[in-house]
């Protein structure tokens, strides 16, 4: 390591150095060469500081930072891109997820790259909770030496579209900072619209950081290669599907798999608590049933990003018709004149609720194209959003199922009229495809959801339904590595016969002693329902217990009505328990998920 301060002749390399180095590099792969890029990178990051000459022109680079709030993965993934596209263009880049980001040392920052998702109803990811918190705080500083602009991602299928990116931007820009580009929001087709604002981003970074062209001078940022940037969303690996089996009673209301995929020789990796994305194509059924309800030719071609493919193909691979975008029912409400549709138009609330439960097709059905009419095939597609990959938590440990992955999988499932409805990656998971066909699948790494690092540390787990995955792959990965900290497992579902999911394994986990506690709520068992929030508050006194012993409680699957619940049942327990006021219960919950101790992966 160099010594705090020395001439900078010390640092330079001498002539004969110089070459001997630049034949040493010129032996290396490409891989290599990357992989001593980021390791220099690093050397170089560990040196305190070198006291340069007063006479010398050079200056240390600006910084761009990146900060990024992400629950599922889309925000890392396009801050990740950004970044190295910024850093290709000669900008100095430092990339972090916000929840590394002290809030103070906001007042640090000079050049700021906000990219953030919104979580459910309008509320910042897990990451962003501090940050998103304090700029609206009274604490947080005046910002006006600070230039930034914020990238929005959400969906529009929800009230509060993109509001963690607008909270960003409005907070920031009422504390002084100054934009260097509008905020742009984007819908869960976010690719194109991502991709220009970061140009338009890094253009304008350039302007204000005076920085001309890329540099040999600037490192860039470390682009070794991995498994896991090889296979992603944009490039997923082709899996083969092992095993596709119901798991719940012939006379259940619910239809749920256990899926099993061989990774193969990919050497993917994942960890306890990560999900798989899965992407799937439409059924034909469906795809000719939409077709002949549009009465367009299935063979017309139709142009997707620059390739000429015929509608058939188009439809059953590249768009999504298994959910319905607003933007499709503003789009048919206009061009066939339905008042029905048109109504809906002055009611977001009911037309979001519409979209929801109404798939393509059945929105055509319904209210039919008149003849005199035209629609192309074309005009068509471009009023559809591209198919999305669906994120599922991993229901294994690798520890446990080595090159396999396996996921809990609820088939959506309902009637429209005479036909019969499915969810788009469920169905193709559940019936669309035989074992041993291809699935293509990514991992979505989930920091926000990992097990304690202490292996002696409790674990509580609340996971009704299909939330139950994780805690099946937690369990595993907990025996694997001989854990000695107590696991509490709170599930939850319809019927004890038909619906306890994994009964066998937890009856078995339960019986080495590996699970300490189980609480069943079966809500159809009885007169009067029970849930997972119920079982809690019977507990009250033991889960505190739990919690003031150092306990991690975790919180798997439904967003809108079980999470709320549940945290509700929590800040009960806290405040009665701890006697605490519901301010401080409210404080000592958000202390939990600040450290780390209470996480949520709902949907």
């Amino acid at each position: 390591m160099l010594p705090e301060k020395q001439n900078l002749n010390q640092t330079m390399l001498d002539t004969n150095q110089l070459a001997s180095f630049k034949q040493g590099i010129n032996d290396l792969s490409p891989l290599q060469l990357a992989w001593a890029s980021g390791y220099l990178a690093a050397k170089a990051e560990s040196v305190t500081s070198v006291e340069l000459p007063a006479t010398t022109s050079s200056v240390a680079a600006a910084t761009l930072t990146i900060l990024y709030g992400s629950q599922t993965g889309n925000a890392k993934g396009a801050a990740k891109s950004l970044a190295a596209k910024a850093s290709a263009e000669g900008l100095n880049v430092e990339l972090k997820s916000m929840g590394e980001l002290k809030p103070k040392a906001i007042k640090n920052l000079t050049h700021l790259l906000i990219v953030a998702s919104t979580n459910g109803e309008g509320e910042a990811p897990d990451d962003a909770i501090a940050l998103h918190e304090f700029l609206s705080s009274k604490k947080a500083p005046k910002l006006d030496h600070l230039h930034y602009s914020v990238l929005a991602l959400g969906d529009t299928s929800y009230e509060f579209f993109c509001q963690t990116g607008k909270d960003f931007d409005q907070y920031l820009e009422n504390l002084g900072a100054k934009r260097m580009a509008a905020r742009v929001d984007c819908d869960v087709d976010y690719d194109a619209e991502a991709g220009a604002w970061s140009v338009n981003v890094i253009a304008q970074a350039k302007k204000l950081l005076d920085v001309d062209s890329p540099s040999s001078n600037v490192m860039p940022l470390a682009t070794v290669s991995s498994v896991e940037e090889k296979y992603t969303k944009q490039a997923p690996y082709t899996a083969e599907l092992l095993l596709s089996q119901k798991i719940t009673g012939r006379d259940s209301a619910k239809d749920v798999r256990h899926v099993e995929i061989d990774l193969g020789d990919s050497g993917i990796t994942y960890q306890a608590g990560d999900a798989l994305g899965v992407w799937f194509e439409n059924s034909s059924n469906l795809v000719n049933e939409l077709i002949t309800a549009l009465g367009l030719n299935s063979q017309e071609m139709v142009s997707v990003v620059g390739e000429s493919i015929e509608l058939a193909t188009a439809l059953q691979a590249k768009y999504e018709i298994t959910q319905t975008s607003i933007n499709f029912v503003e789009f048919w409400a206009k061009l066939v004149g339905s008042e029905k549709l048109l109504a809906l138009l002055d009611d977001k609330t009911a037309l979001r609720e519409y979209a929801a439960n109404h798939q393509v097709v059945d929105v055509v059905k319904s209210e039919p194209l008149p003849n005199e009419v035209k629609l192309s095939a074309q005009t068509f597609i471009e009023v559809l959003r591209k198919i999305t990959p669906r994120l599922y938590s991993i229901a294994s440990a690798q520890s446990e199922v080595e090159e396999e992955v396996h996921l809990t999988v609820g088939l959506v499932q309902y009637q429209a009229g005479d036909e019969v409805r499915q969810g788009g990656a469920s169905g193709f998971l559940a019936n669309g495809s035989q074992e041993g066909s291809e699935v293509k699948v990514f991992i979505e790494h989930n920091d926000n959801f990992r097990l304690p690092a202490d292996n002696e540390t409790p674990v509580i787990m609340i996971g009704p339904g299909t939330g139950v995955a994780p805690f099946r792959a937690f369990m595993q990965e907990r025996e694997a590595t001989d854990a000695s900290g107590d696991n509490w497992l709170f599930f939850g579902d319809q019927t004890f016969t038909q619906d306890f999911l994994y009964q066998v394994e937890w009856q078995n986990y339960l019986k080495s002693g590996l699970l300490n506690k189980i609480d069943l709520a079966f809500s159809r068992d009885q007169a009067e329902k029970i849930y997972v929030q119920d079982r809690l508050k019977e507990n009250a006194s033991e889960v505190f217990s739990w919690l003031e012993r150092g306990a991690h409680i975790y919180v798997c699957g439904d967003m809108s009505r079980m999470a709320k619940d549940v945290e509700s049942a929590l800040l009960e327990i806290i405040s009665e328990q701890g006697q605490l006021s519901q301010e401080q219960a409210t404080t000592y919950l958000k202390d939990l998920r600040n450290a780390k101790r209470y996480q949520k992966d709902v949907y």
